[in-house]
């Protein structure tokens, strides 16, 4: 993001308020797609911006603001390697951001720029890992609604490569069972590091398919538990990946509960490496020393408030009255300062963070 964002960011939601107010915010990634695609998919969007200002406005008011938009498009910046952009446009402002997040193609005519449409514009990326468990092999893929891949870490994913590592001990036990168990025990703490290497790259949410057995055998020794968002018990020794792909269609239906899932598993682990701010007023502290790198808060979570002595504090202010220092909302200023400093911001159902006082941020490890 640029420099100066949050400055700009604050500009146009305080700006004067003259219609027509145009947002538009698109995918906006040069570097995945020819100029010639985006120029057209910009030109789309224009269009259907003029033809419906040309219908609820008159003439000296929609070419204007039409104008400023023309403008505003003609000097993009496609060296940016940014994912997308947020274009403001009024009588008296004109703004574009250049922003980290995918999102959703979205067109806002007559009403004030709100920082959480960017938010609420976030595209769902429905990826996820699925780690698929036997007593011989261990097959983890990368999935999401369309596509299925196999992929592979750096530990073998076959029980017959630990045969041979095990102890001349442990060899010659006569119990037969308790040997198979070590084994397994060994072979998936070793599929387990390989997880831990996979989820550091892909930070998505993870789902097991096993016996119930080979499950239970994981869940005791595996570091990556907290990023399990379901277990799927069941035989998968003869299934195939397309009957993988089917078994996980019923899991991802409601990926809002999976994402939610997945948030509240961060924060979990933020809490335990203390690297977690709670409340508005941790969060607001530590937003402004830019340490944010995910903010979850619960949807229409407002807080009107007023600056305390310094910068990083503030009060509550429940007065319809905007005193001096009033700050509209403080959650969409934290939202502004967590964009500007290059974090994300995801919303969750009210009542999720209730032992959480309706906001926390996830800082940087």
């Amino acid at each position: 993001m640029h420099t100066n964002l949050m400055e700009s960011f604050a500009e146009v939601l305080t700006a004067p308020k003259y219609l027509p107010c145009i947002s538009l915010i698109m995918p906006f990634d040069p570097k995945m797609g020819l100029k010639k695609e985006l120029d057209y998919k910009l030109k789309i969007a224009v269009d259907k911006i003029e033809k419906e200002i040309e219908i609820n406005y008159p003439e000296e008011k929609s070419f204007p603001v039409m104008q400023k938009l023309h403008k505003v498009i003609d000097e993009l910046n496609y060296n940016t390697h940014k994912k997308s952009i947020a274009i403001f446009v009024s009588p008296l402002i004109e703004k574009v951001y250049y922003l980290d997040m995918p999102v959703d193609e979205k067109i806002i005519i007559d009403e004030s720029f709100e920082i959480r449409d960017l938010v609420y514009s976030k595209k769902e990326i429905h990826k996820y890992l699925l780690a698929v468990l036997s007593s011989k092999w261990t097959k983890i893929y990368l999935g999401n609604t369309v596509h299925f891949i196999r992929i592979t870490s750096n530990v073998p994913d076959n029980i017959e490569a630990y045969k041979n590592d095990i102890s001349e001990k442990i060899a010659n036990f006569s119990d037969e069972n308790k040997r198979k168990e070590i084994l397994l025990n060994k072979f998936l703490m070793h599929t387990d590091n390989g997880l831990t290497l996979l989820l550091n790259a892909y930070k998505l949410p993870l789902f097991v398919m096993g016996t119930p057995k080979t499950i239970g055998h994981f869940k005791a020794l595996s570091h990556n538990i907290k990023h399990v968002i379901d277990y799927i018990p069941g035989n998968f020794e003869e299934s195939t990946e397309a009957e993988f792909h089917k078994i996980m269609t019923p899991y991802l239906q409601n990926w809002k509960i999976v994402q939610q899932k997945k948030v509240m598993n961060q924060i979990e682990e933020a809490m335990g490496c203390k690297k977690l701010a709670v409340g508005i007023n941790q969060v607001w502290k530590a937003a402004g020393e830019k340490r944010g790198r995910l903010l979850v808060v619960e949807k229409n979570f407002v807080f009107p408030a007023q600056h305390g002595s310094s910068p990083d504090v503030i009060y509550n202010n429940d007065d319809l009255v905007q005193k001096p220092f009033y700050i509209k909302d403080a959650v969409d200023d934290i939202i502004e300062k967590v964009l500007a400093s290059g974090g994300d911001v995801e919303f969750v159902d009210e009542g999720i963070l209730k032992d959480f006082s309706k906001i926390a941020l996830i800082e940087y490890f």
